[in-house]
């Protein structure tokens, strides 16, 4: 089966820029910086493109992982996908979407993913995979926020979630 969820955040600034940065390695390591993620592997840095690969290197849940993902959709400004090609997922697919707004854009990210081991990997998916990368997203999308408001000097992100998280 697999599990997913779904995560809107509202960005101060047009869709190009959104989606500039969340293509951005750098940006990508700054927002995990907590679990010492690292890009080990492929792109490295820069902007990652259609077609190119990452290998990231991080300890979650007390384990150290790599998961290499692959760019398989790019439509800029709108939208783009990463997969993972290698890595402790069966299946991991993460859709990045966005939408001009009055204020801004709104970026959707729509999140799927199956864990291995069958039946047991499905009760993990429910008991603490779900929760756990829905709150990674959800920090990596507060430290975007904070970066695109520190460039426009609008100040610090406030203390409640960028983010409004619902599951699907």
């Amino acid at each position: 089966m697999g599990a997913a969820f779904r995560i809107v955040t509202d960005l101060p600034v047009p869709p190009e820029r959104a989606f500039a940065l969340s293509l951005d390695i750098g940006a990508h390591l700054r927002s995990m910086a907590a679990s010492g993620e690292r890009a080990v592997a492929g792109r490295t840095s820069g902007v990652i493109r259609l077609g190119e690969t990452v290998t990231w290197r991080a300890r979650h849940l007390g384990v150290v992982w790599r998961m290499t993902n692959q760019v398989t959709v790019l439509e800029v400004p709108h939208t783009f996908v990463d997969e993972q090609v290698r890595g402790p997922f069966t299946r991991f697919r993460h859709e990045h979407r966005f939408e001009r707004t009055p204020d801004g854009t709104r970026m959707v990210d729509e999140i799927t993913f199956r864990a291995p081991f069958g039946p047991l990997g499905t009760i993990v998916e429910g008991l603490v995979l779900r929760r756990y990368l829905r709150e990674l997203i959800v920090e990596r999308n507060r430290s975007l926020v904070s970066e695109l408001r520190a460039e426009r000097g609008s100040g610090p992100v406030p203390q409640e979630p960028a983010s409004s998280p619902s599951v699907s």
